[in-house]
């Protein structure tokens, strides 16, 4: 077992990428009542999403 979990590379870009799209989405979402906030809320968790299985995959697959 590997000493250091934590993600780097492309799975940390994505997932950082991801919180921010949705973080700002949701922020977006509360101040002005446009629908096209809640794709991108859905969008950025759908990349963070992805940066979590991009982890996974370089650790094993959760060995």
């Amino acid at each position: 077992m590997r000493a250091n979990t934590s993600p780097t590379g492309l799975a940390l870009l994505l997932i950082v990428a991801g919180l921010l799209l949705s973080f700002t989405s949701i922020t977006a979402a509360f101040t002005t009542d446009e629908p096209i906030w809640r794709y991108l809320i859905a969008g950025g968790c759908f990349v963070q999403f992805l940066g979590w299985v991009v982890h996974g995959r370089r650790n094993g697959g959760g060995r």
